[in-house]
């Protein structure tokens, strides 16, 4: 072991003359434990609530989706070779748009999305009905699924005998002023259940039919809006959308379910970071402790020093005594408050310490967690950074300010 290093780690354990510097050296030490501690921590909740989050959308977002990248609808034949592909188990054209539903006197702006037979199959979205089931024809009936939260606001049932009525502005041509009902095209169907994604953007406002019936409604003779895709068991994902891609080349764009949800993801990976920018900070202050304990170590062993340096030890190894302990202190935190942090993330993860509270309208009753290695590392790179940055600036005074030097 250096002889530096040794004379650090001596300092930082045994017993100094002033119990002062023994107390400062705990509190910089529990400082950065605490520090850490609190960015494990944090960082797992803010993971936890995004595999919260995934998971939600994972019963409703299919595995991959193809879109043109240039238009807002496109043949699916222009893709065919690409859907022959042996990695793809199944897959639903889409149609969606934009429309005015109608139900009872009640009249609402949705979201239409149209999809074939097997849309049940490629998604788990039977595993998130609350009413009735996914069925989108029966017979000569033709139904549709909406989310909870509009069904609520509507106020329709499952199996009634009032329908819904689905309106859309005609793709072409102009509204005529003398009869613009003219100007619209118009889809019956009957309600059939609704589903709860637990997000806004579905639960209160889309609506589910058949593919046949969002093309008459949008006017859409052949062309789709989408492709939703579901691979194999044990096909990767990532090499899949790769060569997708390039043989589709940049007229499409090839999605999987973080992309489908990009801006809502990257929102919550924004509000993560600057958490960490924030808790850096206030470790940045806990840092300045490090500070005060090397300058009263120094002053403390300045016998000591000047016994180094007549003995030969450089300016270098005085340096690295002093630097040493300092990052000792900082390490030694980290240690305690990754080990604290982690014992906390457990604890919450198996009993649910901390909640959400009483109300019961939260997604989940305990604040979720989820412990990333990668989280750690940055954790730890960035303490120890810290740590080092302010063991230096008293080590680099006292080499400065020696008389011998």
């Amino acid at each position: 072991m250096n002889i530096s290093l040794k004379i650090a780690l001596r300092y930082l354990f045994s017993k100094k003359s002033h119990s002062a510097i023994n107390i400062v050296s705990l509190i910089s030490v529990c400082g950065v434990a605490v520090g850490t501690m609190a960015l494990v921590c944090v960082l797992s909740v803010y993971n936890g609530f995004q595999g919260v989050i995934e998971g939600l959308f994972s019963n409703f977002d299919p595995q991959v989706r193809i879109e043109s990248a240039n238009s807002k609808s496109f043949n699916p034949d222009v893709i065919g070779e690409a859907l022959k592909s042996n990695d793809i188990d199944l897959y639903s054209f889409v149609v969606q748009d934009n429309a005015l539903l109608k139900f009872k006197d009640k009249q609402l702006p949705v979201t239409v999305k149209g999809v074939d037979d097997n849309y049940d199959t490629l998604t788990n979205i039977s595993s998130i009905m609350v009413k009735g089931e996914f069925e989108l024809k029966e017979r000569n009936f033709r139904k549709a699924v909406t989310g909870a939260a509009l069904a609520g606001s509507i106020g329709s049932g499952v199996y009634l005998v009032d329908p819904i009525y689905l309106y859309a502005p005609n793709r072409e041509g102009k509204i005529s002023m003398i009869r613009p009902d003219q100007s619209f095209r118009e889809e019956v169907v009957w309600p059939a259940g609704s589903f709860l994604v637990k997000q806004e953007k579905y639960d209160n406002s889309l609506v589910i039919v058949a593919l046949d019936v969002a093309r008459s409604l949008f006017d859409y003779e052949n062309d789709v809006t989408s492709v939703d895709i579901k691979l194999k068991d044990g096909v990767n994902e990532s090499k899949f959308i790769k060569s997708t891609q390039e043989a589709l080349g940049p007229d499409f764009v090839v999605l999987d379910r973080y992309h489908q949800q990009q801006d809502f993801y990257r929102m919550m990976e924004v509000e993560k970071w600057i958490t960490y920018l924030i808790l850096s900070f206030i470790l940045m202050i806990a840092a300045f402790n490090i500070i005060g304990s090397l300058s009263m170590l120094i002053i403390e062993k300045k016998d000591d020093i000047k016994v180094l340096e007549n003995i030969g030890m450089s300016k270098r190894g005085i340096f690295r005594i002093f630097m040493g302990e300092g990052c000792l202190i900082s390490l030694t935190g980290v240690i305690v408050g990754i080990l604290t942090g982690l014992l906390l993330c457990w604890l919450q993860a198996e009993f649910g310490l901390i909640t959400m509270g009483n109300g019961g309208s939260y997604i989940v009753n305990a604040y979720p967690v989820e412990v990333r290695f990668i989280d750690i590392l940055i954790i730890c790179a960035t303490v120890l950074t810290l740590g080092a940055a302010a063991s230096a600036y008293p080590a680099s005074k006292l080499v400065k300010s020696s008389p011998s030097f």
